[in-house]
């Protein structure tokens, strides 16, 4: 059998050992008797994510393996730790039934490392299809915002925070055409650093990406609306080329001045602008809020008239045409007319003697 460990181990080395890792590449080791291990794809904090092959299948299709390294020395710590991954699993596997999401092939634990298995997503991101083809203009971020604003609806539905939304996690399917949401960074924060036998908190270990990610997210405090904001930055991005860090800042609100380097429809810019509120209570709080408010631009031009207000002009009365009577002076002129009516009728009325 496979020495399936030593063969991945060799596969996450530093970069001074890209030779070794070059070598690997070609050797014909199967890591779990299952997969050829191609190339690494990325390296991070967390670990390591690398393109392999399932000889199992007959087609012998592409899949992503991401091998996460906990730093847990503790057993019963590792043991809460293996438990979380196997939840957090779960609902990738549960997200993964949506086109937009890579479907989860395979989880499991094999010397204190964990391991995803992932659909392969032939494709390019968001920030390569950019850099190829130039900026967005206003109708390709539309269309861009009703394709990703459903499937965001949908994993926070399933009570997920994406927590990394950003071009280079976004890909333009290849094969369909479909854009695809990768890399939960939910994912990483349920079983990163938890090691109880340090003195740092799980909690001062951020997750996100800086630009992207709004300050109660920064803070360990992510909501809902912490992936609407880097919705927000995400197109910014497409329609302009720069990253969150080369932006003006408001320095009273600390929003993002944009609006003088990109020419949007008003409706449009006051959408981009609430989503980028660094203020939570001023963002948009769920998607489909923002989902409505796209939706109602179509019908602005045919509600205005509706929703406008014309005054009258201050000094010039009123023409009103000659014997016209408001209908309260109506009512006032019936009512005395009925009690003049009533007095005259109680005045003809014989009177009574008292009776003996």
């Amino acid at each position: 059998m496979n020495d399936p460990l030593a063969d991945l181990s060799s596969f996450r080395a530093d970069v001074a050992d890209e030779a070794r890792l070059n070598r690997d590449q070609g050797s014909k080791e199967l890591f779990r008797d299952r997969y050829y291990v191609l190339r690494a794809l990325g390296r991070g904090g967390f670990g390591v994510t690398f393109l392999a092959r399932d000889i199992s299948l007959p087609s012998q299709p592409y899949c992503v393996i991401k091998q996460l390294c906990p730093k847990v020395k503790d057993p019963v710590t590792f043991q809460r730790a293996l438990k979380r991954f196997g939840q957090e699993a779960e609902i990738l596997g549960r997200l993964g039934s949506h086109a937009q999401v890579p479907q989860l092939l395979d989880y499991f634990e094999s010397n204190g490392e964990f391991y995803l298995v992932q659909e392969y997503i032939r494709g390019f991101t968001l920030a390569r299809n950019m850099r190829r083809t130039g900026l967005w203009n206003e109708t390709a971020i539309k269309h861009f915002l009703q394709e990703l604003l459903p499937v965001l609806h949908y994993v926070h539905s399933n009570h997920v925070i994406h927590r990394d939304i950003k071009p280079q996690n976004l890909i333009r399917c290849q094969d369909d055409g479909r854009l695809v949401l990768i890399d939960f960074g939910a994912v990483k924060a349920q079983f990163a650093y938890i090691d109880d036998t340090s003195q740092k908190s799980p909690t001062t270990h951020f997750i996100g990406t800086l630009g992207f990610a709004p300050p109660e997210q920064l803070s360990m405090r992510p909501a809902y609306a912490s992936d609407i904001y880097a919705v927000g930055v995400t197109c910014l991005y497409l329609m302009t080329g720069k990253s969150p860090i080369e932006f003006d800042y408001d320095p009273r609100t600390g929003d993002i001045r944009w609006q003088h380097l990109i020419q949007v429809s008003d409706h449009l810019g006051k959408v981009l602008n609430k989503m980028l509120k660094i203020s939570l209570h001023e963002r948009y709080h769920s998607v489909a809020e923002i989902l409505r408010a796209l939706h109602l631009e179509a019908y602005i031009d045919n509600l205005q008239p509706c929703l406008a207000v014309q005054p009258h002009p201050l000094g010039e009365p009123e023409t009103l045409p000659e014997g016209y009577v408001s209908p309260l002076m109506r009512n006032a002129i019936a009512i005395r007319g009925w009690k003049t009516k009533l007095r005259i009728r109680q005045a003809h009325l014989p009177k009574r003697t008292p009776s003996s």
